[in-house]
């Protein structure tokens, strides 16, 4: 048996990720993708301790100007 490499390059290879099956077969079962929802936390954003205010601050403090 012979195959023709270019012939076996040219198939499709794509193939979703077990995350996008999951999602398809779940949004095939609920009747499409969900609702979008704001996003809301009670904690601050992650990054808010590195904040230029608060780096700002510190600066002062360091300076003595506080």
């Amino acid at each position: 048996m012979e195959l023709d490499m270019d012939f076996i390059r040219a198939a499709d290879t794509a193939e979703p990720s077990a995350r996008a099956r999951m999602l398809a077969a779940r949004w095939r079962a609920e009747g499409g993708p969900p609702s979008p929802q704001p996003w809301r936390s009670d904690e601050p954003p992650a990054g808010w301790f590195f904040s230029r205010s608060r780096r700002a601050r510190r600066r002062r403090k360091r300076r003595g100007d506080d």
